[in-house]
């Protein structure tokens, strides 16, 4: 059987690539399809691969501006020649799953989400860009829309990371999605040993729905320490927390410091919507427990009152009121085993099960 996996770019290594790289795992021969390619930038496993690129991954500076592209991006899916494959898995942030496979062949397509710039963060995309963004944004996003339904119909089966992106899919497509948690990196950080310190964590890049505002500002009301790890954080923001004597703000750090600040926090604190989220997921492997806001795939990451608890409200206040209750019944998070039984779920081994299902299930039909 030859197998295509179709990606919408490998410019980094982020959740979607770490799915690439399991998936490649399970089909080793298989071959990569995806419309930018940076070799400097994603892992050697993917290297290794033979990787077709469209049209796309000539144009000028399309490495890095490879989002203004995107309008182009669902016509150069053409140039892929999927004739030759069996089974063709689409991964789907950014256009990809419009490929069309040879009669018989299986289209299976992990939907990380339906494109959030065009439907449901579409506005929250267009406040935070410029004004020449903005109304480009406005001029493609009706046909990026029909292009993106339409081409829905091209997948036998969606499979998606969280019951949250499932109802999505099924919200924007008219599609049922099977939900695949993982594959998280829960391996490297069971066996780091728990070391509790006065501080809370916030871990993640620092965009505007990942509301770091909401933590930063709930510990410094509550005068709690808090340190702040991820990039995009302004360094003017950043003095003004750092005056405070509470917010110690890092930046972008690595992954054994990342390990390091797990081990060491009191509780990670995560206010934003996430799809799913693989950072409560690495927090809870290393035993630290998470206090996240009660909505997107964090119902289903954090177990409440075993590997963390949620707060109702999305605000300083709710979060607040959350690390009193926290602080009162820390007792409650220090069985390390109910952190390691509950990541089981979402490793790579189980991730990779799972998908093996879905086909089994299909080769029956």
């Amino acid at each position: 059987m030859k197998v295509a996996i179709v990606h919408y770019w490998l410019v980094n290594m982020r959740g979607g690539e770490k799915v690439i790289e399991a998936l490649l795992e399970m089909f080793p021969q298989a071959d990569i399809f995806t419309h930018v390619y940076n070799p400097k930038t994603v892992s050697p496993q993917i290297n290794a691969q033979t990787v077709y690129t469209s049209r796309i991954n000539r144009l000028p500076l399309s490495k890095k501006l490879y989002q203004l592209y995107l309008p182009l991006m669902p016509a150069a899916l053409a140039d892929f020649n999927l004739q030759p494959y069996d089974l063709v898995i689409s991964s789907e942030a950014g256009p990809a799953k419009g490929v069309v496979p040879k009669p018989g062949a299986y289209h299976l397509c992990y939907c990380h989400s339906p494109m959030r710039y065009i439907w449901d963060m579409h506005h929250e995309y267009l406040r935070e860009a410029g004004a020449a963004a903005r109304f480009f944004m406005r001029q493609i996003t009706p046909a990026l829309r029909t292009w993106d339904i339409t081409s829905a119909n091209m997948v036998d089966k969606f499979i998606t990371n969280s019951d949250y992106v499932a109802k999505r899919i099924e919200r924007v497509y008219r599609r049922k999605a099977e939900v695949v948690w993982g594959p998280a990196p829960i391996e490297k950080y069971l066996d780091r040993e728990r070391a509790p310190e006065d501080f809370y964590l916030f871990f993640g890049q620092i965009t505007g729905y990942k509301r770091a505002d909401i933590a930063i500002e709930a510990c410094i009301q509550s005068k709690r320490k808090i340190v702040v790890a991820g990039a995009g954080l302004k360094k003017s923001a950043a003095r003004k927390y750092e005056k405070t004597g509470l917010v110690k703000v890092l930046g972008r750090v690595s992954d054994e410091k990342a390990a390091e600040l797990f081990a060491g926090a009191r509780a990670l604190l995560y206010p934003g919507i996430e799809d799913m989220g693989l950072v409560p997921i690495e927090a809870n492997a290393a035993g630290c427990p998470v206090i996240a806001f009660a909505g997107g795939g964090a119902l289903e990451t954090v177990a409440e009152n075993l590997t963390g608890l949620f707060f109702a409200e999305q605000n300083t206040q709710s979060l607040a009121a959350a690390l009193d209750f926290f602080e009162k019944n820390e007792s409650l998070f220090q069985n390390r085993e109910n952190f390691r039984l509950h990541v089981q779920k979402f490793s790579k081994a189980a991730f990779q099960e799972r998908v093996r299902r879905v086909l089994e299930e299909k080769s029956r039909i």
